[in-house]
C-alpha cells in the first residue's frame, strides 16, 4: 500500500511542477515572442545534451547501489557511493565547463543565431552545480527520502518563475529578455543545489572513501546514460537543424526561429498533458509488471500490459476531441499566437502515437528490453532527421510535425509488435475498435459544433460551450459504450486482500 500511497504524493508533486512549468512556458512565449522562445529553446536543448553526459545515467543507478547497501546494512557503502557518484560528474562537467569557455568562438559558430549561443553560456555556469543536485536527488531516491526529492524539484521551479517574472515583467533592465531568461534558470539551479545540500547534510549525508564505488557506478550507470544522450543528441541535432534548412528553403533567420520556436516552445507543451497522466500509470505498474515478469506469471503480465495499454487509449482519445475542435482557440488563448493553435489541431492525431510510444517504451524496458527500446528510438530519429532535412522545401515548418509523426508512429508500432512477442499477445485491439467507434463521431461532432458556435457567437463563449459540449459528449459515449469501469480500474491496482483477512461487517463497502 505505500508504494501507491508514495507514487500519489511523486504524481501530485510532478502535475504541480508541470502545471507550473506550463504556466511559466505561457508567460515566456508572451513576453520573448515565438522568435525568443525558439533561441531559448534551442540553448537549453543543447545545454541538456551537456547535462546528460554528465550526470543523466548516475542518479538511478546510485539509488540502486543505495537500496543494496541499506538491504545489507552497510552505511559506509552507502556514504562511499555517494562520493563516488560526486567525483564521477565532477569529472565529467567541469573539464566540459572549461573545454566549451576555452572554445568558445568555435564552439558558438554550431548555433545559427549568435542569441543561442549567449544564452547557452549563461547556462553553462551551471552545469557542475546542477549536476551534482541531481546525485543528491538520486541519494534522496534511493533512501526512499520521496517528498524531499519531489519538493525541491518544485522549488526549483518555483524559484525560476520568480525569478524569470521579476526579471521579465517587474525590473525591466537593458539586458535582452532572452538572458534574464537564462539567468532564472541559472539562478534556480544554485538554489537546488544548495538546498539539497543542506538538507543532504543535515539528515546524516556524509561523505566518504569512494575505493571500491568509482568503477562498479561506472560501469552500470552507461547504458542509461548512452540512451538519454541519445535522446538529448537528437533533440539538440533537430534544434540546430531544423532551422539552417529552412532557411536554406529561402526562410530568414528570424522567421526560422520563429517557426521553431512555435513548435516546440508552444505547440509540443500541449500536446505533451497526456504525458503526466501517462507517467503516473507507469509508475504504478512497471514494478508489479517486472515483479510478474521475473517470476514467469505471463497471465499477470499481460493483464497488466493489457491495463496499461487500454487506460493509455482512452486518455488519449479523450484528449483527441478537444484539441482537434478547440486547438486553434487554445493556441490563441493561451499563447495569443493563431498559428500555434492550428498546428495543434493539425497535430491532433499524433497524441495516439505518441501516447503509445510513452506507455510501450516504459512496459519494455521494465521487461529488460533496454536496448531494444533503444534500437527501436534510433529508428525513429533517423525517420524525423530524414523528414527534417528532405521536407522544409516543400512542407515548411510542416516538415517537423511530420517527423514527429513519422517518428512517434514507427516508435509505436515497433514497440508494439515487441510487446506482443515477449506478452504473447497484446489483448487492447478490440478496445481499440470500440473507442475508435464511439469516440471518432464525438471527434467529427466536436468540429461541427465549434464551427456553428463561431458563427452566432464571439470567440470565448463559442470555445467555452465547444468545451462544455465535448465534455458531456464524451461522458455520454463512455457510458453507453461501457468504456471505462471506475471500480474495476481503482480495484486493479489496489493489493489484494489477504486470505483470513477480514472486514467487520459495518465497515463493509462495497467497491
Amino acid at each position: 500500500m505505500n508504494l501507491y500511497r508514495t507514487a500519489a504524493i511523486v504524481t501530485i508533486f510532478s502535475a504541480l511542477e508541470h502545471g507550473l512549468g506550463f504556466l511559466y512556458r505561457i508567460i515566456l512565449s508572451r513576453t520573448l515572442g515565438s522568435e525568443g522562445l525558439g533561441v531559448y529553446q534551442v540553448a537549453l536543448t543543447v545545454f541538456a545534451v551537456f547535462l546528460t553526459v554528465s550526470s543523466s545515467g548516475l542518479p538511478i543507478t546510485l539509488s540502486r547501489v543505495l537500496s543494496k547497501h541499506r538491504a545489507h546494512r552497510y552505511k559506509r557503502g552507502e556514504h562511499a557511493a555517494t562520493t563516488a557518484a560526486i567525483l564521477l560528474t565532477l569529472s565529467f562537467s567541469l573539464p566540459l565547463t572549461v573545454l566549451l569557455f576555452l572554445l568558445k568562438k568555435p564552439f558558438s559558430s554550431v548555433f545559427s543565431d549568435q542569441r543561442c549561443a549567449d544564452l547557452f553560456y549563461i547556462f553553462l555556469f551551471g552545469l557542475s552545480f546542477t549536476s551534482v543536485y541531481a546525485i543528491i536527488r538520486g541519494s534522496f531516491w534511493g533512501n526512499k527520502r520521496f517528498f524531499a526529492y519531489s519538493l525541491i524539484e518544485l522549488i526549483e521551479e518555483l524559484v525560476m518563475i520568480v525569478v524569470g517574472v521579476l526579471l521579465l515583467v517587474v525590473f525591466r533592465t537593458g539586458a535582452a529578455d532572452v538572458n534574464k531568461a537564462g539567468i532564472a534558470v541559472l539562478v534556480s539551479y544554485l538554489c537546488s543545489f544548495a538546498i539539497a545540500s543542506v538538507y543532504f547534510f543535515a539528515r546524516g549525508g556524509r561523505l566518504a572513501s569512494p575505493k571500491g564505488e568509482l568503477l562498479p557506478l561506472l560501469k552500470a550507470s552507461l547504458p542509461v546514460t548512452a540512451m538519454r544522450t541519445s535522446s538529448s543528441l537528437m533533440s539538440s541535432l533537430v534544434s540546430v537543424l531544423f532551422p539552417m534548412r529552412l532557411m536554406a528553403a529561402g526562410y530568414s533567420s528570424a522567421r526560422a526561429m520563429s517557426e521553431y520556436g512555435v513548435i516546440y516552445g508552444m505547440v509540443m507543451p500541449v500536446l505533451m498533458i497526456p504525458s503526466s497522466l501517462i507517467g503516473s500509470i507507469a509508475l504504478v505498474l512497471v514494478p508489479e509488471l517486472s515483479e510478474s515478469y521475473y517470476r514467469g506469471d505471463g497471465e499477470k503480465v499481460s493483464a497488466l500490459v493489457e491495463k496499461a495499454l487500454n487506460s493509455t487509449l482512452l486518455i488519449a482519445c479523450m484528449l483527441l476531441p478537444f484539441f482537434m475542435a478547440c486547438g486553434e482557440g487554445v493556441g490563441v488563448l493561451l499563447y495569443s499566437n493563431a498559428t500555434s493553435g492550428q498546428l495543434i489541431e493539425k497535430s491532433a492525431l499524433m497524441l495516439l502515437p505518441m501516447s503509445l510510444t510513452m506507455i510501450s517504451t516504459s512496459l519494455l524496458n521494465s521487461l529488460g528490453c533496454e536496448k531494444h527500446t533503444l534500437l527501436i528510438f534510433t529508428l525513429g530519429s533517423l525517420a524525423m532527421l530524414i523528414s527534417v532535412w528532405v521536407l522544409p522545401r516543400f512542407l515548411g515548418s510542416g516538415a517537423l510535425v511530420a517527423g514527429m509523426c513519422l517518428d512517434y508512429l514507427l516508435c509505436a508500432v515497433c514497440s508494439l509488435l515487441l510487446l506482443g512477442k515477449k506478452t504473447g499477445r497484446l489483448r487492447s485491439g478490440r478496445y481499440a475498435c470500440r473507442l475508435a467507434l464511439f469516440f471518432a463521431p464525438v471527434c467529427v461532432l466536436a468540429v461541427l459544433l465549434r464551427m456553428l458556435l463561431m458563427r452566432f457567437l464571439s470567440y470565448l463563449p463559442a470555445l467555452a460551450l465547444t468545451l462544455f459540449s465535448i465534455l458531456i459528449l464524451e461522458l455520454v459515449v463512455m457510458r453507453l459504450g461501457k468504456l471505462f469501469d471506475l471500480r474495476a480500474f481503482i480495484g486493479g491496482f489496489l493489493p489484494k486482500k489477504k486470505a483470513g483477512d477480514t472486514l467487520p461487517r459495518a465497515n463493509a463497502v462495497k467497491s
